[in-house]
């Protein structure tokens, strides 16, 4: 359904929630918190929440929606848009068959966890969604914070300030002391795991991290009328001095415990795009090495821009990340089909609530 048919019919948005990870559960709130939207359905990738409420998961009164693990009960639904939430993957190709089943079936779909720029992923990638979405008569949009806003929607919005641009650079340092998820601190991001652990496991993550920031480089790039040659990806670690004690579990000392990724896109032989995510465990029992918690953007220019933002500017990235995807949905519905990226998206704000 378009936003102009929903809006003329006052119908609400019905809204899929695919996975309840934090991030899922905090989408699921601000799905019902909202007058123009309705929860239509939730997929669960763990068994032991089949069959639970939604509003249960989501930490709220029941809501009489039952989480399901079943592909094919998503597909049947009568929805307007899925919100795609879960464990970041290292290779897109693994999750597109879920993401066109789902697209196909006439459902629109925002993803929390990538698709920002898919055409990072070469044209096969771009194929089939293209032709999913046709199918389907619908949409998909990528959204975030950490990939899906300050390392790409903000770049852009600060260079329209700017001519003759020759750099771009956006810094996120991001303390972990508050996330409720083990599972994104540890298995993902490998807090907790003692250096030999973190070093193995450190090809695969490269692989998840170079999948979801290419997408920002590349959106930027094509932001500016640039391709991008090839993106360099390099990582550093440091371990934790003391004990830590985080939301999400207790990070021993000798343990790793932040990290520093810099992404570089390269065009003329010459780095043109910079992104730098600091990830630390607990940043207030921890060096000021890296920069402390919060945002950092430049354009090198004419003329010169710079903006800087400690972490209280967003205060809760998990919140703003599910705020941001659940604004996006009126507009990714109304949208014409295909792959639409922020170039191709009005602007989407949030609403005032009286």
């Amino acid at each position: 359904m378009s936003l102009d048919t929903a809006s003329a019919s006052g119908r609400r948005h019905r809204v899929v929630q695919w996975a309840t990870g934090a991030l899922g559960r905090s989408a699921i709130r601000a799905v019902l918190d909202r007058d123009d939207m309705e929860l239509a359905g939730v997929w669960v990738h763990t068994p032991a929440k089949v069959g639970v409420d939604a509003g249960t998961l989501a930490g709220r009164d029941p809501v009489g929606v039952a989480a399901t693990g079943d592909l094919g009960e998503i597909l049947a639904l009568e929805a307007d848009c899925v919100l795609y939430a879960p464990t970041p993957k290292h290779d897109r190709f693994a999750e597109l068959d879920t993401i066109c089943a789902l697209l196909a079936s006439g459902k629109n779909l925002v993803s929390l966890t990538g698709l920002v720029y898919p055409q990072a992923h070469g044209p096969l990638f771009v194929n089939e969604l293209e032709q999913a979405c046709k199918r389907g008569g619908v949409s998909v949009h990528g959204s975030g914070v950490s990939h899906g806003f300050m390392a790409d929607v903000m770049p852009l919005v600060l260079s329209r300030l700017s001519r003759r641009i020759t750099h771009v650079y956006a810094r996120e340092c991001s303390d972990f002391a508050r996330h409720p998820s083990w599972r994104m601190v540890h298995d993902v991001l490998g807090f907790g795991k003692d250096e030999e652990a973190y070093l193995r496991a450190l090809r695969p993550n490269r692989a998840v991290m170079r999948t979801l920031f290419s997408e920002s480089l590349h959106l930027v790039a094509a932001g500016l009328g640039v391709d991008l040659d090839e993106i360099d990806v390099d990582v550093d670690h440091r371990l934790a001095g003391a004990d830590l004690a985080t939301a999400a579990g207790p990070i021993p000392r000798g343990t790793v415990a932040a990290d520093r990724w810099t992404f570089s896109g390269f065009a003329a032989g010459r780095p043109v795009i910079t992104v730098e995510i600091v990830h630390k465990a607990d940043a207030a029992r921890m060096s000021d090495e890296w920069g402390r918690p919060g945002y950092s953007l430049r354009v090198d220019g004419r003329p010169p821009l710079t903006l800087s933002a400690g972490e209280e500017w967003v205060s809760n990235a998990i919140s703003a990340a599910s705020a941001h995807a659940v604004n996006s949905v009126p507009v990714v519905c109304g949208a014409d089909p295909g792959i639409r990226t922020y170039l191709d998206l009005p602007m989407i704000s949030g609403r005032m609530r009286l």
